[in-house]
């Protein structure tokens, strides 16, 4: 036999073909990638992938039989109870809880925490005010602490540090674990670590071996010292948890938080342009791409939606956006929290840009397309009736929050 490898014209085609029923079936997973802060990242959820736990993702979807999107429930696996019924200690994490859920910074953080406690230690959440996360279990959480007071509402960390030293007085955590971000962790844990007179880790991205790496130098060079107590955690430090589903079981302060004295009065929140708001920053993104014929319509929607302006490369080498609303690999990497994607097929530079995006919503009028996969939502239709049904949805929104307003 022959040692010459031969191709298969038939199923190169299938591959390029997206319209064709073994299209699913012919693309090879992309199993680890590396992210925007130069750190390799593994899919959890790959075929084959075995986790820390020595689980295996096997495939019963039938996507590799070319059965499509279609689950049986057979395919639904219920992962392992991890339980800690007498934590030796605690790994405390105060995640940021922007908009009141977990952000991907907070589960990477949780995930570094999970890390930490082994099988002996607790991973205990500490949450300040009213929330809207319903999957602290999935993301590691053994303990969950709520505290709730309207003293802890708006811009107020001498009080949120004064929760945190009688947390600290109650269970006396191993390590205090904190997102080292511009959401309010980073300046929330320099307080604290000045308050309990440790000197903190910064920018830590790795830890191994009782040591933590962390960013220095304009991300140029990396400090490695000792794991001290208190650490705060940059972006992407640690794979989140995704093999196994913790208690959250509720716990309670024994005593009370005391007051402090507001030296800083919270005006509340100021308006500000989307269109102003840095690409990398914006929270609420909406970009359009090569689908869009109503340009004006697409500002239109944005400016209803309160959202900034994004684009895909091929919109901005048209002109109809300027080149920085690119977003992409070649263009800015992003972060948002919701990711509009209107009329974008979803080449792979412009999904690796969006990578760290936490839901993204795709209307387009290709049910195969690669965007659409990759969407947390999808809405297939035609642009811009859904653009215009999204602008009337909101102004009659509006006109009832001000009718029961009066």
């Amino acid at each position: 036999m022959s040692d010459i490898i031969r191709r298969d014209p038939r199923a190169e085609w299938i591959a390029r073909n997206r319209l064709h029923p073994l299209h699913a079936a012919m693309q090879v997973q992309q199993s680890s990638w590396m992210g925007p802060n130069g750190v390799i990242r593994k899919n959890p959820h790959a075929v084959g992938f075995i986790g820390p736990n020595g689980v295996k993702r096997i495939d019963r979807s039938g996507a590799q039989q070319g059965g499509g999107s279609k689950r049986s429930a057979a395919a639904e696996v219920v992962l392992p109870l991890h339980q800690v019924p007498a934590p030796a200690f605690y790994i405390a994490v105060v995640p940021d809880m922007v908009g009141g859920r977990l952000s991907s910074h907070d589960r990477d953080l949780l995930g570094l925490a999970h890390s930490l406690a082994g099988s002996d230690g607790a991973v205990l959440a500490v949450v300040f005010g009213e929330h809207k996360e319903s999957n602290f279990a999935g993301n590691g959480v053994d303990r969950l602490l709520l505290i709730d007071g309207e003293e802890y509402a708006g811009y107020a960390p001498e009080q949120l540090v004064q929760g945190l030293r009688a947390v600290d007085n109650q269970f006396k955590p191993r390590h205090w674990l904190l997102p080292d971000s511009r959401s309010g962790g980073g300046e929330l844990g320099r307080r604290f670590a000045a308050a309990l007179g440790e000197r903190p880790a910064t920018r830590v991205w790795q830890i191994k071996d009782g040591l933590c790496c962390g960013r220095a130098g304009a991300g140029q060079q990396d400090l490695i010292r000792r794991v001290p107590r208190l650490i705060l955690g940059a972006a992407e430090c640690a794979e989140p948890v995704s093999e196994t589903r913790h208690e959250a079981l509720p716990v309670v302060l024994s005593t009370g938080v005391a007051r402090s004295l507001a030296r800083i009065e919270d005006l509340g929140p100021v308006a500000v342009d989307p269109a102003a708001i840095a690409m990398a920053e914006a929270e609420f993104i909406m970009s359009g791409g090569n689908g869009v014929k109503d340009w004006a319509l697409f500002h239109r929607a944005t400016a209803a939606l309160g959202a900034t302006e994004g684009a895909s490369r091929v919109a901005v080498d048209d002109g109809f956006m300027p080149r920085n609303r690119q977003v992409g690999a070649t263009g800015t990497w992003v972060t948002a929290r919701v990711y509009v994607a209107v009329g974008i097929s979803g080449a792979i530079q412009h999904l690796q840009g969006i990578g760290a995006c936490d839901k993204v919503v795709a209307i387009n009028l290709d049910a195969g397309c690669d965007m659409i996969k990759r969407a947390d939502l999808s809405v297939i239709g035609d642009s811009a009736a859904i653009l215009q049904a999204l602008i009337e949805a909101v102004e009659n929104y509006r006109g009832d929050a001000k009718r029961d307003a009066a």
